[in-house]
């Protein structure tokens, strides 16, 4: 690759990362950026090494590509992930850990370059081809992409690996080889090793051909978001949801495509046909007062009322109590949701007499008694009528004076917890740490 290439991507000012593997592909990409870089002296650019712990020579790696950036004049951050491959096997569990952790390594400003290259590219097409994707998954990977709010940059993917390796021994340069590459257990290593080179001999343009596939298959889908934007606005509530009714009147296909879209835009992985069916079969046509859900990995997908959201799988808050015997020191609540601290500046609730403990729950139930309400209402029937969904009111802080409840936060205010003179309090709850579903 010719490093003019760059300047279509890059801005002179860029603030640069590698994903250091200290394999040819990155070694390559970084060695090239590094030249770019020395031209382009306004920019930065440092380089990330991924540890995953799977091999033996794990730490020798990580040792090897500081010492390559050591000796270019580069800062190398070696990030150490855990791999659990018991849910979806280890390729796609160290895929998924190596990207939070890249992600979330980035500064703000930073953008990340990987090296994966055309006959990656062609592996991913072919493995897309196997799992029957449609074409969203056959369009492969694109030259940029979003990991989060930064830009994710694929520079070399209209590079073969052999000229990557000419560009190498050209400019003699030293990698290291993961011998896990030759275990033909994994599905992209027999592809590499087995069906791909068979398959270019054959045909020696192949992976040319399916890169022109994958670009013609991502053609289709820019398309079709184009075409869609607008429908799926309509349909995409201010917290995220879906309202889902109209999709059940229109053609398969045309629901099928808003479901993906909506889905992607929940940050969630493209499900497959069988999974769309279900989603229709299982959760929008189920009945009324049904409380559906389906799991997508660390995700599920529920309904309430006439809207779907998709929501991060948590635990439960169920049991959890949570003393707070200081009111003068603010109370951080579990799962990130954020903090409850004491407030003199309004005098809502009544302050605890000298025997009551004030402690926090996530499960009340019987009857609660309103200020302002005459009667009481059962606890599932005050949360639906504050249209509160059911996986909510699980992670709503209950103020409890020993074991009556008092209030919630910015909902209500119980007539046993009530001030009734100017020597009140008030909690504020702090939801800063919270996540647009979580709140």
């Amino acid at each position: 690759m010719s490093l003019p290439a760059f300047d279509s991507l890059l801005q002179p000012d860029a603030a640069l990362v590698v994903a250091f593997s200290g394999g040819l592909d990155s070694t390559v990409l970084l060695h090239q950026l590094r030249d770019w870089q020395q031209q382009h002296p306004q920019s930065r650019l440092r380089a990330l090494h991924v540890h995953h712990g799977l091999s033996p020579n794990a730490d020798r790696w990580a040792a090897h590509c500081q010492a390559i950036c050591e000796q270019w004049q580069l800062t190398c951050d070696v990030l150490h992930v855990t791999v659990d491959g018991s849910e979806k096997g280890i390729e796609a569990a160290a895929r998924t850990a190596r990207y939070q952790a890249l992600g979330a390594a980035l500064q703000p400003d930073e953008q990340l370059l990987t090296a994966q290259h055309l006959d990656d590219q062609c592996e991913t097409f072919m493995l897309a081809l196997k799992r029957g994707s449609g074409p969203a998954g056959l369009a492969a990977m694109p030259v940029v992409r979003r990991l989060g709010s930064h830009r994710l940059l694929r520079p070399l993917l209209n590079q073969s690996r052999q000229s990557l390796e000419a560009y190498a021994h050209a400019h003699q340069l030293v990698w290291i080889e993961d011998e896990s590459n030759q275990d033909l257990r994994y599905d992209r290593n027999f592809l590499r090793q087995r069906l791909l080179p068979e398959l270019s001999q054959r045909w020696p343009h192949f992976a040319e051909a399916t890169a022109r596939s994958a670009a013609l298959c991502s053609e289709q889908e820019q398309l079709l978001d184009e075409l869609l934007a607008g429908e799926l606005a309509e349909r995409v509530q201010p917290d995220g949801s879906l309202h889902f009714p109209p999709l059940m009147t229109m053609s398969e296909p045309r629901a099928n495509a808003l479901l993906r879209r909506w889905i992607a835009g929940q940050g969630g992985a493209m499900p497959s046909r069988d999974a769309l069916q279900r989603i229709r079969n299982e959760v929008m046509a189920s009945r009324e007062d049904a409380q559906p859900r389906l799991r997508f990995g660390q995700a599920e997908l529920r309904r309430y009322r006439q809207q779907l959201y998709w929501l991060p799988v948590r635990s439960s808050l169920r049991d959890t109590v949570l003393m707070w015997p200081d009111r003068c020191q603010p109370l951080t609540l579990p799962q990130s949701l954020g903090t409850l601290r004491a407030s003199q500046a309004q005098s809502l609730l009544r302050h605890p007499q000298p025997d009551e403990q004030v402690s926090v729950r996530f499960h009340a139930q019987g009857q609660v008694h309103l200020v302002g309400r005459e009667g009481g209402r059962e606890m599932k029937k005050l949360w639906q009528a504050l249209h509160i969904p059911p996986w909510q009111r699980e992670r709503l802080p209950l103020i409890f004076y020993n074991q009556t409840l008092v209030c919630v936060p910015d909902l209500f205010i119980t007539r046993e917890g009530a001030s009734c003179d100017e020597q009140g309090w008030q909690i504020v709850w702090d939801r800063a740490a919270c996540t647009g579903a979580e709140q």
